[in-house]
């Protein structure tokens, strides 16, 4: 078998947090669009997605995929389907929350349409607020190719922790 390798690097999360703690969701989603590769999470450096548009409600990830990210059928793993869902989902709530708010996803639930593989890449992971109360918000997100064929579909709920609790 022929060996492959991949290197990258990511930001330190615990100063990205302290930055995240002091701004609105949107004015520090928008700042990590700004900062490019050194906002980047950890997560969107292991997997290979950035931010590319931040408004409030919605936000929009470029994923490029490629071999790494394969099941044994040839196929981009649906754990990395359902991260770049569950991220733009996320991401889209966290646009909407005041400083200092937490939260998490409390359920995710997905649709595989078509296959994901690197030749449909670079795909567009979209976030959208459906629905945002006091403690949780709703939150759909879809998954595009580059021919703006949908991949796949979610839908989540967040649990929100005000400032403080």
């Amino acid at each position: 078998m022929e060996d492959r390798t991949r290197t990258y690097s990511w930001a330190n999360p615990q100063l990205i947090d302290k930055l995240g703690r002091e701004m609105d969701g949107l004015e520090f989603t928008r700042q990590l669009l700004l900062m490019g590769e050194q906002g980047r999470m950890p997560i969107a450096s292991t997997l290979g997605f950035r931010l590319e548009e931040v408004v409030s409600g919605r936000v929009v990830l470029i994923g490029e995929l490629g071999e790494h990210l394969y099941n044994v059928l040839g196929v981009v793993h649906g754990g990395v389907t359902a991260t770049l869902l569950d991220t733009a989902a996320a991401s889209a709530v966290h646009t909407t929350v005041p400083a200092g708010t937490r939260y998490t996803s409390l359920d995710l639930s997905v649709r595989f349409l078509r296959p994901v593989v690197s030749e449909v890449a670079p795909v567009r992971a979209i976030g959208t607020v459906l629905n945002r109360g006091r403690r949780t918000a709703l939150a759909s997100a879809e998954l595009r190719d580059s021919a703006d064929r949908l991949l796949a579909t979610a839908t989540s709920t967040c649990m929100l922790f005000p400032p403080g609790a």
